[in-house]
């Protein structure tokens, strides 16, 4: 893979900031907006006036420069700094999945996200087998170069990282960088951040709510070839997180446990539906790709949104479109494509049209690149 190398200045940077942090933008719209006007500063400029003709009726929320000013401050006073999607020091997996983070804190050494990466994750409320076993397959893998990843989380994804503290761990957090989560985590956290790498998606301040989690665990799966569940409730985060990595294409690994303890019947079941049976660190090894680097197709340019489409479309063309496609919109997801091809329009006038309609606040984007009513 060539290896980003671009600065964002500084100008730029909190522009990215802004864009990111406006109301009704998320990774994916933010890609879009760019790939569209071509920087941040002119997506900025065109934010109101496409909210406005995808129905809005009042401002749309955008963070002065002065807001945008004030969190690099709050981030660099954490010990942190902000990485964006174009920059060499972005973690190279993550960067391949869909609508990574355009922005990311991260505090601690980048370099251990270049390495060849592993997520262990699982119960929080883990039995004392549990957590040794994570703990010892965690320093097995570090001993092999291999970075570990979790979430900082209770129980498994604690005895993760402290296994594999003394050869690199990179910590997921659900809050921002300068949030302490768990408490009881505390200095566990603190020295994640001083010896490895502790990642955060969302801003600083940020305390962890319920939907925090699955975000956090998109980036756990994204950041790793493969993820190991260890212990795993039937409906559990860790199962969430084995989904995702599956999504991504990435390797999906679990180690078996008794039948009569609900922790582990979520890792059973993956086991029965075909993920990589783990007893050994040989297993893991066994099931990574050979070479144990990122083999995906470099797609980043300036502004590190190189392959996606640009969106010409008129105004005359959008005006006749947009009637069309709300007609075709429910509340049921419904992928883009069959949109596109129900409408018979070209690609670049629906998209036009649904980023219009998700700035107004009238659009929800699920996985799967399907979209509903909000």
């Amino acid at each position: 893979m060539t290896p980003r190398s671009t600065v964002l200045s500084p100008a730029d940077k909190l522009d990215w900031v802004r864009l990111i942090r406006s109301e009704n933008v998320g990774p994916v719209t933010f890609r879009e907006l760019v790939a569209r006007f071509g920087t941040a500063t002119a997506a900025l400029e065109a934010l109101p006036e496409l909210a406005r003709k995808g129905g809005r009726r009042n401002g749309l929320l955008i963070p002065s420069r002065a807001e945008a000013e004030r969190e690099l401050a709050a981030i660099a006073k954490a010990g942190a700094r902000l990485i964006a999607l174009a920059e060499a020091d972005y973690p190279p997996l993550l960067a391949e999945v869909e609508a990574p983070p355009p922005l990311i804190s991260m505090k601690g050494d980048p370099a251990l996200l270049g390495r060849p990466t592993v997520a262990i994750v699982g119960a929080r409320n883990a039995s004392a087998a549990g957590v040794r076993f994570a703990r010892d397959l965690a320093r097995d893998l570090g001993g092999r170069g291999i970075t570990v990843v979790s979430g900082l989380a209770r129980g498994i994804d604690g005895a993760a990282h402290e296994g594999s503290l003394p050869t690199g761990t990179a910590a997921v957090l659900a809050g921002g960088i300068d949030v302490v989560y768990p408490p009881e985590h505390k200095a566990l956290q603190e020295r994640v951040g001083a010896e490895g790498v502790l990642v955060a998606e969302m801003p600083v301040g940020t305390i962890p709510q319920a939907r925090s989690f699955p975000r956090r665990n998109r980036i756990v799966a994204g950041l790793s070839l493969g993820v190991v569940v260890v212990e795993a409730a039937l409906k559990s985060g860790s199962l969430i997180t084995a989904r995702m990595a599956g999504e991504h294409g990435r390797e999906v690994m679990a180690v078996p446990g008794s039948p009569l303890d609900p922790r582990c019947r979520g890792a059973n079941d993956l086991i029965r539906n075909g993920a990589v049976l783990v007893e050994s660190i040989d297993d893991v090894i066994d099931a990574l790709p050979p070479s144990m680097a990122p083999s995906f197709g470099e797609r980043h340019t300036e502004h590190g949104l190189e392959g996606y489409p640009t969106m010409p479309a008129s105004e005359a063309e959008l005006d006749l479109a947009r009637a069309r496609i709300e007609a075709l919109l429910g509340p049921t997801p419904v992928d883009i494509d069959e949109l596109v091809r129900q409408a018979d329009l070209t690609p670049p006038v629906v998209l036009t049209i649904l980023l219009e309609l998700e700035l107004a606040g009238r659009l929800v984007r699920h996985a799967g690149n399907r979209v509903a009513w909000a």
